[in-house]
């Protein structure tokens, strides 16, 4: 299995689950430059990350690829112990970085395709973070007295420590929310977290 990713990206967080399940495979670091050449267009017509490729199968889309590395390493419990119930569980949370806190960023990482007016791009990152805010304010009380979000570690954990990095980047407040602050000491603590990171140049 071969993951292509740009450091710091979401795909970063797929380079961790791989470092989780204890198997061989292939890495190689994109610039965004690299991410437009034909020779990866030809594996992800939109120019983005992640993409893995697995023998002639070639998947995108994060959430994707996230459940198709727990099922191809089962002993992993990247998706739990096996039961629909723990399976569900880590996707309700993937589903939750993925589909609601990801795209909550995107206003503070491209002002410019929210509005047009250079003069209110603060205004719109602004409310981006009070809305971010909230977000991690949820992950924080399902984060009490768990070290997971899912309550076992999941798939969902690397992609949600992904986010707390752009949290830091651009300046949403994480005060005061001493379960996410614990959860980003355990997952930085982690040797394949340190691995992925050190693979990327982000360490």
């Amino acid at each position: 299995m071969k993951l292509y990713t740009k450091p710091g990206a979401c795909s970063t967080a797929d380079h961790i689950a791989l470092q989780w399940t204890g198997q061989p495979f292939d890495v190689r670091v994109m610039t965004a430059a690299e991410m437009k050449e034909p020779a990866y267009l030809a594996i992800n017509p939109t120019g983005a990350v992640p993409a893995i490729v697995d023998g002639d199968f070639v998947l995108t889309q994060n959430a994707a690829i996230m459940g198709y590395i727990a099922d191809t390493y089962p002993q992993a419990h990247l998706a739990g112990d096996g039961s629909p119930q723990q399976r569900a569980q880590a996707a309700k949370w993937l589903a939750f970085v993925n589909s609601d806190l990801h795209p909550a960023f995107h206003p503070l990482f491209g002002p410019a395709r929210f509005i047009g007016d250079e003069a209110q791009f603060e205004a719109v990152k602004d409310a981006a973070r009070r809305r971010l805010r909230g977000m991690y304010e949820t992950a924080e009380k399902q984060l009490e007295g768990r070290d997971w979000l899912a309550g076992f570690r999941s798939f969902a954990d690397p992609y949600f420590y992904i986010t707390l990095r752009w949290a830091d980047r651009t300046g949403v407040d994480l005060s005061g929310l001493p379960n996410i602050a614990a959860f980003k000491q355990r997952m930085e603590a982690d040797a394949g977290v340190q691995a992925a990171l050190k693979a990327e140049g982000l360490a």
